[in-house]
Parts: C-alpha cells; sequence; structure tokens
C-alpha cells in the first residue's frame, strides 16, 4: 500500500490506551439475504438500520480489515503489527484527520449521522459477539469519528496527496511533487442512441488492489427510506462508492488534478522555529506524537516524535529548512454526505446537486441513467489559486497570496460533457480533455489553468485504444460493448508517459545478438495479452524493468531498452526455461487452492497487474478487480451484471472466500437484482444480525 510504504523513514509515536466498555444497539428491522455467491443484500426499515447491516455483513466477511484500518486511525497499529504498524501510526497522526473529523462531526445532516450510528452500532456489536475475533480491544467502541476520519484517509490515497507527504517524509524536494502512474480504472457509458438495443450502457471498471484495505467489497442496500442500490464499497465504509439504483449508476476513476500543496517556509535567522507571512513573524506550533510499537509477544516500547503546524498546515523540517504540507482530501469530511445523496437520487437533477456538496474531493466520474443522460466530470474540490504562482513545484510560504482562499471553484467550472453528440464518454485516468470525440470534449478554460489537470495529450495505453474501439463502430450491441470493456490489446504505438515505451517492441535483433530471438518476439507480437500469448510474459517483465529504471534515474536511456529486454529474457529463462512460454503459465490468479491462468496486463483496458510468487510465477494482485456492467432500460429498469476477483469473503475458511475466481479470470459476468421480491426468491440464506453469533 503506497500510502504505508511512504512513510517507512518516519519514526513513531503513541496514544493512550483506552478500556473503555463496548455497547451495541439491537435494530431489529435488518435482514441480511445472502445469495448463491454470498453477496450480502440488506434490507432494513430505516437507512440506519442497512448500515447496521452492513457493517455486520462486512464484519463476518473481513473483519481483519476493517480492524487494521482502525487501529491504524487510533494510533495503535504498531501494537499488533509492530514497526509496519507504527509507520501508519504515525503518518495518519501527522495528518490530523482523525482530529478534524471530530471536530466536524456534528456539520453533518441528521440523516447522514443516523447511517453513521447504525454502522458504528453494528461494528461495536459484532466485536461484542465475537470477543475472539478482536485483534485489540482498546480500538472499541469505534466512534462516530472514526469512520469519517476513515473516509479522509481514503482519499488521501486516491487523490494522490500521499505521494507529496511520501516525498516530505523521505526528506526529498524537487520541483515537480506530484506524479501519476498508469495504474487506474475505466468507466465507459454509451447512449441508447448508439446501442442496438436501444438501452443505456455503464461499464464501472475500477482498478484497486484485489485485497487489502481498498479492495472492493459487493453489497446491496435496500431500506423502506428509499434507497435500493447495489454496488462496490471498501471495508470499513457505510456507504457504496459506485455503483447502480434504479434510476442511475455512476464509475469513478483516479484522476490526476492538483490537490496538494508543499511550501517552503522563510525562517527567523535568530528567533528558532518562528516563520514569517508577509513581514510578520509567528511561531511554529510543536506537537509530540506517541504511539506504541510490539517488539515480541505482549511486550511494546513507547516511541513519540515532534512535528509541527504552521498556517500552512502540518510542517516537516528537514535539514535546516521547514516544509508545510496542505492537502484538500484531509478537509473533506462531507465525503460521506454526498455518496449517501448520491447512492439515494432518482434524477440526475438530484445527483449533480449532490456533486455540489463538494464532499468528495477528487476522482473523474462517469454517469448514466434510465432517461438516457451520459455524464462525464473531472470531479474536483479546488480552491481559486492566485494566478501569479506556479502551483506545480515548491511554493514560497512567506506570502499570504500563496494560502488558500476560502472561494473555491463551483462543480460547473471543472472539465465535463453532457449528452454529446458522439453518444459516449470515458475516462481511463487520462486527460479530461479527452472524455468523449474530438468534437465533444471539454475545452480547458483560464479558470483550470491552477487546478493542475493533465495537459490535452495526456494519454495512457487505455485510452488510446478505448478511442479505436470506440471509433471502429457507430452503433454498438451489447457483445460489442463486453467485447471493448474486456479489452487486451495494446494500441499502435505504445503510451506511457512520461518516457516511450515503444522502442520495446523495435530493437534491432543484428545489433544485439545475445537477445536477438526476445528481440525477435517482441518485434513480431500481436500486442494481445491474451492467456496463450507466447510473448506478453517477456513484454510484462521489460516494461516493469524499464519503469523501475525510470524510477530510479527520472529518465529513459537509449540502452535501457534492451538492458530491460535482457531482464526479462533471464527472468524467463531461470524461472521457466523458455523465453516463448504462454501468459497464462507466467501469470496466475491465485488464492487459497485456487490456481488459475489470467491474462491482461499493465495499462490494458482489461488490466491485471502481478508480482512474483515464491514459484517464479507471477500472481495477479491488482488491476480489475469490482466490475458491473449496467443496461438501463426506461420500461424494465436497470439490467445489472457484476463480477469481483475473488469472492465476497476474505475468510479463507468461508465457501465465497474463492468461488468468483473462475468466472473472474474467463472475463465472465454473474447477473444480480435489484427488486427486492427476486432477492428473497433466490436468496440461499436469510437472517436478522442479531440472531447469529458464531455460526
Amino acid at each position: 500500500m503506497r500510502l504505508l510504504s511512504a512513510f517507512i523513514i518516519v519514526s513513531a509515536l503513541c496514544l493512550l490506551s483506552c478500556n473503555t466498555e463496548l455497547s451495541y444497539t439491537e435494530y431489529t428491522d435488518c435482514t441480511i439475504y445472502r445469495d448463491q455467491w454470498g453477496v450480502p443484500h440488506i434490507h432494513g426499515k430505516t437507512d440506519g438500520d442497512v448500515a447496521y447491516g452492513l457493517a455486520w455483513a462486512s464484519c463476518e466477511d473481513d473483519f481483519n480489515t476493517l480492524q487494521e484500518q482502525m487501529l491504524a486511525l487510533k494510533g495503535k497499529y504498531g501494537e499488533v503489527k509492530g514497526k509496519d504498524g507504527i509507520i501508519a501510526d504515525f503518518a495518519i497522526q501527522f495528518m490530523g484527520i482523525r482530529d478534524f473529523a471530530r471536530r466536524h462531526i456534528d456539520e453533518l445532516e441528521p440523516a447522514t449521522l443516523a447511517v453513521i450510528d447504525g454502522y458504528i452500532k453494528g461494528i461495536n456489536a459484532y466485536a461484542t459477539l465475537h470477543p475472539q475475533e478482536v485483534l485489540l480491544q482498546a480500538i472499541f467502541p469505534v466512534e462516530r469519528y472514526d469512520l469519517v476520519a476513515g473516509y479522509l484517509l481514503g482519499l488521501v490515497e486516491i487523490s494522490g496527496a500521499s505521494a507529496d507527504l511520501a516525498k516530505l517524509a523521505n526528506g526529498s524536494i524537487v520541483e515537480e511533487l506530484q506524479s501519476g502512474d498508469s495504474r487506474g480504472s475505466n468507466a465507459i457509458a454509451i447512449s441508447a442512441e448508439k446501442t442496438v438495443e436501444g438501452q443505456t450502457f455503464l461499464a464501472i471498471n475500477s482498478h484497486q488492489p484485489m485485497e487489502g484495505w481498498y479492495s472492493w467489497y459487493e453489497a446491496h442496500l435496500i431500506s423502506d427510506e428509499g434507497m435500493n442500490i447495489l454496488g462496490g464499497t471498501f471495508p470499513g465504509a457505510a456507504t457504496i462508492f459506485h455503483g447502480t439504483n434504479e434510476y442511475l449508476g455512476w464509475a469513478h476513476t483516479v484522476n490526476h488534478a492538483d490537490f496538494s500543496d508543499v511550501y517552503k517556509l522563510t525562517m527567523h535567522p535568530e528567533k528558532s522555529e518562528y516563520y514569517e507571512i508577509d513581514g510578520k513573524w509567528y511561531p511554529l506550533e510543536k506537537r509530540v506524537l506517541r504511539s506504541w510499537i510490539k517488539i515480541f509477544g505482549p511486550i511494546k516500547i513507547p516511541i513519540t516524535r515532534d512535528i509541527y503546524h504552521s498556517q500552512y498546515g502540518v510542517t516537516f523540517k528537514i535539514g535546516e529548512e521547514f516544509y508545510a504540507w496542505r492537502f484538500q482530501a484531509g478537509e473533506a469530511f462531507k465525503a460521506i454526505e454526498q455518496w449517501y445523496k448520491m447512492s439515494k437520487s432518482k434524477s440526475f437533477d438530484q445527483w449533480h446537486s449532490a456533486l455540489s456538496i463538494k464532499g468528495i474531493p477528487c476522482t473523474n466520474i462517469v454517469y448514466a441513467d434510465r432517461e438516457d443522460n451520459i455524464f462525464y466530470i473531472s470531479n474536483a474540490r479546488q480552491p481559486k489559486r492566485n494566478t501569479d504562482f506556479d502551483w506545480s513545484g515548491v511554493l514560497p510560504g512567506n506570502v499570504s497570496e500563496t494560502l488558500w482562499p476560502t472561494q473555491e471553484w463551483v462543480i460547473d467550472s471543472l472539465p465535463q460533457v453532457k449528452n454529446p453528440a458522439s453518444g459516449y464518454v470515458f475516462n481511463t485516468n487520462n486527460t479530461p480533455y479527452s472524455s468523449s470525440s474530438s468534437i465533444d470534449n471539454p475545452v480547458p478554460t483560464k479558470a483550470h489553468s491552477t487546478m493542475g489537470y493533465l495537459p490535452q495529450n495526456e494519454e495512457n495505453n487505455r485510452s488510446l485504444r478505448l478511442m479505436e474501439l470506440l471509433e471502429s463502430k457507430e452503433t454498438y450491441s451489447y457483445h460489442d460493448f463486453l467485447r471493448i470493456k474486456y479489452d487486451r490489446t495494446y494500441p499502435t504505438p505504445l503510451k506511457s508517459r512520461p518516457y516511450d515505451e515503444e522502442p520495446l517492441l523495435t530493437q534491432d535483433p543484428s545489433v544485439h545478438p545475445d537477445y536477438a530471438l526476445s528481440v525477435q518476439l517482441l518485434n513480431s507480437w500481436d500486442r494481445s495479452t491474451s492467456e496463450k500469448s507466447k510473448a506478453s510474459a517477456l513484454f510484462l517483465l521489460a516494461k516493469e524493468s524499464l519503469r523501475q529504471k525510470f524510477l530510479k534515474n527520472r529518465k529513459i536511456e537509449a540502452s535501457n531498452y534492451i538492458e530491460s529486454i535482457a531482464f526479462a529474457q533471464e527472468e524467463l529463462i531461470s524461472n521457466f526455461g523458455a523465453i516463448d512460454i504462454p501468459l497464462g503459465i507466467f501469470q496466475r490468479h491465485r488464492r487459497g487452492s485456487v490456481d488459475i491462468p489470467i491474462g491482461g496486463g499493465a495499462d490494458v483496458l482489461a488490466a491485471i497487474y502481478s508480482k512474483k510468487d515464491t514459484d517464479g510465477k507471477y500472481r495477479a494482485y491488482s488491476g480489475e478487480s469490482y466490475i458491473q456492467l449496467v443496461r438501463f432500460d426506461s420500461i424494465n429498469g436497470p439490467m445489472i451484471e457484476s463480477i469481483n476477483a475473488f469472492g465476497s469473503s476474505a475468510r479463507p475458511e468461508n465457501s465465497h472466500y474463492s468461488d468468483q475466481m473462475n468466472l473472474f479470470a474467463d472475463q465472465k459476468l454473474k447477473p444480480m437484482y435489484l427488486s427486492l421480491d427476486k432477492v428473497k426468491e433466490t436468496a440461499i440464506r436469510k437472517y436478522n444480525p442479531l440472531q447469529v453469533s458464531n455460526e
């Protein structure tokens, strides 16, 4: 996880443990229906009842992951995980997100607080009734603001703000602070006017880790207060993040804008720890962070660290200099309220009104509904920054003009497209100025100049390939839609920022006789990453080797291409005895006793990222994860198909630990239903959370 690994240099701290007595409230108006795949369909009288059931189901399926987040948020991860946990403890305390959530929790609307209360009571009830599963009793009971802080933490990661913090924490300052990569997600919406069936298509296709804190969990939430939504959420979250209700649906992808700023402070020449703003001097606020680190067994030791705070935000001392960090995601306490309102919206106008909350500070959003509206927006919470400064690098921290103003850009100022003539919108983490056909794309404005969006030419392999496929037909059948979404072929030429990958496929074999066979294999490759492809493994290894060279040296030399091919050749011969092995032998989808071949590769539409396993083969760990494809029909309602990478449970002993894996690897989907009657008809199991304990 990027957020944790970023803080290896930072030692950590200590929060006082508490022994608050656990308590829970009975929510009798909540029923969980488990379908044949173990997916929870939760029906309740109120939205709070449903949130209680979601918390209970999440605990049943992945209580450890949920607890790990709470341990870190409360500064107690080091007590369970030792050194690795202490890194997270310090990072999260340094950001101050839990304190911020505590100060602002009462600003949320009563309906939102009812959902939060239902969810935390569900967690606390599960912990009370299953004490043998509790990792550390001091983290219970979970409080309202703990849940909101969890949302803030996820948004810091998703917005990319942690990249700036990582550089600061490692004592590194460079002019271009933020740096994205090609990993991300896909989202596509196609108007009914462009489909053979006369239906509106939506592809929800986020690329996330398959396991861990930010892995997808599928759930269906139904209440008598008007909620009925099926989609993906994360362990420890009380709302659906993207999915479909009876009227509309939406998908998120990571966007690249300026969500984080770094400032160099001007320090007083004589007075220690005083900094200047507009000719006046102010003392830095010094804070002591504390935590406990587990050494072995029950033995723990306290660790402390000093940090600072200035008017610009949290502040680091690097050498003799001081740098401050300001990030929008840390103030996004209304994200939970926005997702909740989006989930309950029944029209585009209601859903768009929810966007105006600006609780979600980042991410592209692609939308579709049963009225055949399609919409794209590069969503962002953006202050009206002073255009006299270069906001892409380190900013002067001695003038008030670089402090974020209270005024923010309204939603309508952001790059967006609604109901374009082309009949489609999309995003693959590429530039927002390429989100439809060339005649329908958003146009950069002066307002965008300080927002840090990727420029017009910033595409990736997925966006170029998707445009090839979308522009190849006048109309699309659902079969075409499936073929496009599940495409595993790279475009010609390859596109990767900020260096060129195409030379990996154009080397001269006569110049490199030691690697001639590998060069020839790549030169003749059809660019497909199907399971049967005999060049894909070689290419994917060379591609990753080239990326690592760039990360190390911040540039690519001409010699790096053949060096990367050489590395790939040696890796394959060492582990497989040949360079032309089928990708399905090299790359595996593994969990528990299931070990099956899987196609796909880095930055193809059906993306799979894999890493070396103990036997030399490569195990898929990220990319394609939760997928939902929707056909909106104004008469019959939405038709939904979905799949998850493994299954609905993270418990190895559970029958749904790996039961979706074969469908997932075969690029197949399972039908899903919003109708409560259909849910009841097809349910394998029905229960009230408080009627079960240790089944």
